[in-house]
């Protein structure tokens, strides 16, 4: 049965009504009517990602992210996409770790055409996925890792964090791009196998943000969801680690990049735990634009990093503790121990307390800001209510989420700086151009 938000549920950050259902096939339904415009956000979340890959299988579920605007049973190959934009729509689809999830924004006349292509290819994706269609988006992957990571400067960054911050046969030690040896290896019935597991309606959150109503979208989701089986989803995998490293971790690259560029990083706490909101308003400290303590250390007064490429940011991974990533670029003619000596420098400013009510305040300002522009369109707000539902378990947690991060005290921060950012537990990664590598070594023999 449907349930609005329980009596004294937080609505600070989130004054829409939230509505909720669950389908006999285990299907939860989220929506939250909007008639200030006349258009509907669909978003679809599946509780699978590059964590839930076994070995032999990374890259899995990013690749579904392309196979899914492929074709099903009644939907031509390409027509997805052919459908939601020539009725004035926007679509598209991403991946993490922890899920995967496609979403458009339709005018509300055609929220009905949405639902039906969406639930033709959850329940009819495998009939009509041909070796063809494989080896094709199999190539494109492929060719996109090559893109992103592989042939760029610094691109394989995230590709070599990753396995130091978590170990070998941690969920989070590779990422979703996979390796190519894997996708090359699989073969069709075992992508088939993977979907069938995985895209199954107990396994999945539907919200629908925008100009329908509750009752609307609950009998739509019934009419073309509701038929399709749910399945066996296997136990998630374990992934509970300690908080910090016990010894730092250290890689040195060196490659035809640019400039020596730096990546510090540190283990911090899941995604949606108190400890994480705080955490996110120290890296709002830390380095979120230009008023950011990075900004004015390194930048304006040091002058050592490049100012369009220095900040840091925390990771939203939901079930191991997340990392928070520091980045900067050296300037012309700083080397990549000068750069490494300021970022240190700053980082035990704040482990040792040094944060302001200026700094803090400047930090949940930006953080308002954000959070807003985000929930003032009807896509972000479905994001949201669908990453809530799925990774928390409610959808309504989203109305605390701003008012978690503006309640965080100094007290807080100074006590999660000082047991999170010491040299103990960091990850550092150093790229350093080939030229100055080689001229490097050879001045130390």
């Amino acid at each position: 049965m449907p349930s609005a938000n329980p009596p004294g549920a937080p609505t600070t950050g989130y004054p829409w009504p939230i509505e909720t259902t669950r389908l006999a096939n285990g299907l939860r339904v989220v929506v939250s009517e909007d008639h200030a415009a006349p258009v509907v956000a669909v978003n679809l979340w599946y509780d699978v990602g590059s964590r839930h890959e076994p070995d032999g299988q990374t890259g899995f579920a990013h690749l579904f992210e392309h196979l899914m605007f492929e074709g099903s049973v009644h939907v031509a190959k390409t027509e997805h996409m052919k459908l939601i934009q020539g009725s004035g729509g926007s679509l598209n689809a991403t991946t993490n770790p922890d899920r995967t999830n496609y979403f458009e924004t339709v005018p509300a006349e055609h929220l009905e055409l949405a639902l039906w292509l969406e639930a033709d290819r959850m329940g009819g994706l495998v009939p009509a996925l041909t070796q063809e269609t494989l080896d094709n988006q199999r190539e494109v992957v492929k060719n996109e890792r090559r893109q992103r990571y592989e042939n760029v400067p610094y691109g394989d960054a995230w590709l070599r964090l990753l396995p130091l911050l978590y170990p070998a046969g941690h969920p989070y030690h590779h990422s979703t791009i996979g390796s190519m040896e894997d996708l090359n290896a699989a073969d069709l019935a075992t992508f088939q196998a993977f979907h069938t597991t995985y895209y199954r309606p107990n396994n999945a959150v539907l919200t629908v943000v925008g100009d329908t109503t509750a009752a609307e979208v609950f009998a739509l989701a019934e009419k073309y969801f509701g038929t399709i089986e749910r399945g066996e989803i296997p136990p998630a995998p374990e992934s509970a680690l300690p908080g910090g490293l016990t010894e730092p971790a250290r890689e040195v690259v060196r490659s035809e990049v640019p400039a020596p560029r730096l990546y510090l990083s540190h283990r911090t706490a899941p995604f949606g735990t108190r400890d994480y909101d705080v955490v996110t308003v120290l890296a709002g400290i830390l380095g979120s634009g230009r008023g950011s303590r990075l900004y004015r250390r390194l930048v304006d007064e040091a002058r050592l990093a490049q100012p369009d490429n220095i900040g840091a940011y925390g990771v939203d991974l939901a079930y191991a503790p997340a990392p928070v990533i520091i980045s900067a670029t050296a300037k012309d003619g700083v080397d990549a121990d000068a750069l490494e000596a300021g970022l240190t420098a700053v980082l035990a400013e704040l482990a040792a307390g040094d944060i302001t009510d200026d700094e803090i305040d400047r930090a949940k300002a930006l953080l308002t800001t954000q959070w807003w522009r985000q929930v003032s369109t009807a896509g972000g707000r479905s994001d949201l209510l669908g990453r809530y539902a799925t990774q928390l378990g409610d959808p309504a947690r989203i109305g605390g989420q701003l008012p978690s991060w503006l309640s965080v005290t100094a007290d807080e921060l100074r006590a999660s700086a000082a047991a999170l950012l010491s040299a103990q537990s960091r990850v550092t990664l150093v790229y350093l151009p080939a030229t100055e590598a080689a001229e490097s070594e050879e001045n130390d023999k």
